[in-house]
């Protein structure tokens, strides 16, 4: 049965998932997430302080400070996180550019201004909105810079540029030569834009958030983020690194980080469960699929290569690095481990995100840079019930590893028994009956 389901996911999703990985528009949103990840850092950190007043009161010297100077305390915020969807399409411009191999200021300066064609709205007395530059914008940032360097790229492709002679330093060539690309660029997101707003009354990036409402609405029920956790864990299962996911779950996990801070700074409540420190600290504690319980009985075990695995998985489990255990042990295709780590690593995975839904854990407005397992959850939302969940886990963890192990355990000694059998070169028999002749040499 399994071998079937083997050969079913080897030929088709394995290859499937391969070139989601190696697609270069895809990568390119991939890559552009990761580089948010100071931003969310720097600007989560800039809530920290307003919370300091509410912890030890607000008649002190520090408090009054805090309270005095939150403008320039946000500063950071508002400068990063709150323009991450303009810094999200140059960074898409850019990765396509050098997969592509085009003018990377070229290309990157277009993907930024079709983006900014889309998403700028303007107050009653001129001024610039910036409320679709930050994460709301985040879909309409992809889909305006990947139009844009394709756009690029078929001009170049079909000589819609101006050639000047051979004599004219490079930087004056280019510059002539991007005046009919701009045109076309800027031309195709104005139609866009006047469309949208002369004949929907709406904003672009506000059609691509009716759009993917359903998709993004979807993150915030726990039975989708169980489903999402275990399909994980399959991928990882088949080898498959689950990080080709992320283009399209980041940017959704990170509107909702976003949506929470500004339910914090507004004094609020932080509601949304799927966010990156929460998928970071909780849904791949100690590594995904919560596989601290495997390396636990690892070093418990009577087999001598399990309990060198469990050694050197420790210590990166501790972080929430679980390579050494899952190519190690292996979990990886091996049929044993497949219910523990697939079905209750994913469950289990989610746990906290329950509790989170149900009120029993503060939602995240945090995302951590690895610190390790506890402290990590703990930073997420500076909630003790974090430590909590993140104990559940580990409990969780190792009671349902047990049989699985020691069912794996049984097979690995029945290995290192026969190929010991194996080193000598004089069997058992042999040996007792030099051992009988009683030689003198």
């Amino acid at each position: 049965m399994f071998d079937k389901f083997e050969a079913f996911m080897n030929k088709y999703l394995t290859p499937i998932a391969n070139k989601m990985d190696k697609q270069r528009h895809l990568s390119a949103v991939k890559k552009a997430m990761v580089a948010m990840t100071p931003l969310l850092i720097i600007g989560s950190f800039c809530l920290i302080p307003e919370a300091i007043p509410n912890m030890i009161g607000e008649n002190n010297p520090i408090s009054q400070w805090i309270l005095a100077n939150l403008d320039i305390i946000y500063i950071p915020y508002n400068v990063g996180m709150a323009l991450m969807s303009l810094y999200v399409a140059a960074v898409i411009s850019y990765h396509l550019a050098q997969s592509y191999k085009l003018d990377v200021p070229g290309t990157l300066s277009m993907g930024v201004i079709a983006f900014l064609m889309m998403a700028v709205d303007y107050t009653e007395d001129g001024g610039i909105m910036t409320t679709y530059l930050g994460p709301k914008g985040l879909f309409a940032a992809m889909f305006a810079s990947i139009i844009a360097v394709e756009l690029y790229r078929w001009c170049k492709k079909k000589n819609f540029t101006i050639k000047m002679p051979e004599s004219v330093p490079d930087f004056v060539s280019r510059s002539f030569e991007m005046i009919p690309i701009s045109v076309i660029v800027i031309g195709f997101f104005l139609i866009i834009r006047v469309v949208c707003v002369n004949g929907l009354h709406t904003v672009p990036p506000m059609i691509f958030t009716n759009l993917f409402a359903p998709l993004v609405g979807s993150m915030d029920n726990p039975f989708a983020v169980t489903f999402l956790q275990i399909l994980r864990c399959l991928l990882f299962f088949f080898g498959i690194h689950p990080s080709v996911l992320s283009p399209i779950t980041s940017p959704i996990s990170t509107q909702f980080l976003a949506e929470n801070m500004e339910m914090v700074k507004a004094g609020g409540k932080a509601m949304h469960f799927f966010t990156p420190g929460v998928e970071s600290a909780f849904g791949n504690f100690t590594g995904t699929g919560v596989t601290f319980g495997l390396v636990f009985w690892c070093l418990l075990s009577k087999s001598k290569a399990q309990k060198q695995v469990g050694r050197v998985a420790l210590i990166p489990a501790l972080f929430g690095i679980n390579e050494p255990i899952l190519f190690g042990a292996p979990i990886v295709l091996n049929p044993i481990f497949f219910i523990p780590y697939v079905i209750c690593g994913g469950i289990i995975g989610t746990i906290p995100h329950w509790m989170m839904h149900f009120g029993w854990v503060s939602c995240s407005t945090f995302t951590p840079p690895y610190v390790g397992v506890f402290l990590e959850g703990f930073l997420t939302n500076g909630d003790y019930m974090s430590i909590v969940a993140n104990g559940i886990q580990l409990i969780l963890s190792i009671l349902i590893w047990y049989p699985f192990f020691k069912l794996f355990e049984k097979r690995e000694l029945e290995k290192e028994h026969e190929n010991e059998e194996k080193k000598s070169v004089i069997s058992a028999e042999d040996e007792a009956l030099l051992n009988d002749l009683d030689l003198d040499f």
